[in-house]
């Protein structure tokens, strides 16, 4: 199938040429992912992947590690915005324990248990500053991790899948994994992540660049992103490749999804036509991520949260283009 037979179908509809702009760029993107005139969105999920980092030690978040483990609390509890925006919206909510430094109750009858989905491969990763944030082993478990999670909703008809992300000290491994797939200037990829002051930043900006150092000579992708991602990031790695590979439509959410994309790309250059920009987030970097790869997101709300907040917050309007592609009448149907 051809963009411009679906571009002829929507040219047609009642109204005039473009008038519906980027959700008609949206509807075409989504009627070539899944190869026909009449797309459908089904059960849609939001995977959260959830992991500690060990560059926390070095003091980059303004946040303590802990909060990673009492939020992924939080969102079997039903309690987090991402919870509130997929109940919303009327997405699946999936959390995925590949590295939380603490232990969660899955037992029969455990409110939240459900959500929860264990392949924890360590308690954290490892401090970058001082060693590679994961062994190979540990890397290739996480990717492992990501992929089967994916395979998992796809068994279930999923054909549309949201990522996100919790775990303190994130931004810092996707800054870093942003400065090295984009060649862009670290400066200009360190933002504030949950919310530092001025003195943090430059102390922040001050850790990665030692990292950054440290893994200079790394050419691979996967040994880039175990030396300096996290549990969580290379997890989201797996589930993009999986993802692209079952043929189903990605929402891409934030900061911490887009750099994980951006080394799932280096394996599958195919990726990026699978993919939707939910939003831009206003963690700095974010919006030169997206005109590295120029595209434009559907939403900038200056969020910076995460979870795949904004591929909850987004997915109405990928129903909507759906909808128009499919139950809009055409100019023919309209009586002289």
């Amino acid at each position: 199938m051809h963009a411009d037979r679906i571009r002829q179908l929507i040219d047609t509809k009642t109204k005039p040429l473009g008038a519906l702009g980027q959700l008609e760029d949206l509807a075409v993107q989504i009627a070539l992912i899944q190869q026909t005139e009449t797309p459908a969105l089904l059960h849609p999920h939001v995977l959260v992947f959830a992991a500690d980092h060990g560059l926390a030690a070095e003091g980059v978040s303004a946040y303590p590690s802990h909060i990673t483990h009492g939020m992924v609390h939080n969102f079997m509890a039903g309690g987090a915005a991402i919870n509130v925006f997929c109940r919303q919206n009327g997405l699946n909510l999936l959390v995925c324990d590949v590295g939380v430094n603490g232990s969660f109750d899955t037992q029969a009858g455990t409110p939240g248990a459900s959500t929860l989905v264990k392949y924890k491969i360590r308690a954290g990763s490892r401090n970058m500053n001082l060693e590679p944030a994961m062994t190979p082993d540990e890397c290739e478990a996480a990717l492992d991790a990501g992929k089967t999670m994916v395979n998992g909703v796809r068994y279930r008809n999923c054909n549309v899948v949201g990522f996100g992300e919790m775990g303190i000290g994130n931004t810092s491994s996707a800054a870093l994994l942003m400065h090295r797939f984009t060649g862009l200037p670290l400066v200009d990829c360190v933002g504030r992540g949950t919310g530092l002051d001025d003195a943090g930043l430059t102390h922040k900006q001050a850790v990665l660049r030692s990292v950054a150092d440290r893994y200079a000579d790394l050419t691979d992708p996967l040994a880039i992103l175990a030396a300096m991602g996290g549990l969580e990031i290379a997890a989201m790695v797996g589930g993009l490749l999986q993802a692209a590979e079952e043929q189903m439509v990605i929402l891409i959410d934030g900061f911490i999804a887009t750099a994980a994309l951006m080394v799932a790309r280096t394996i599958n250059p195919d990726l990026d036509r699978f993919c939707v920009f939910c939003h831009e987030s206003d963690e700095a970097g974010h919006r030169l991520m997206l005109d590295y790869l120029n595209v434009q997101p559907l939403l900038r709300l200056r969020m910076r949260l995460g979870e795949g907040t904004g591929c909850a917050l987004a997915y109405p309007l990928l129903q909507a283009a759906v909808g128009m592609l499919n139950e809009m009448a055409s100019m023919d149907s309209l009586q002289a």
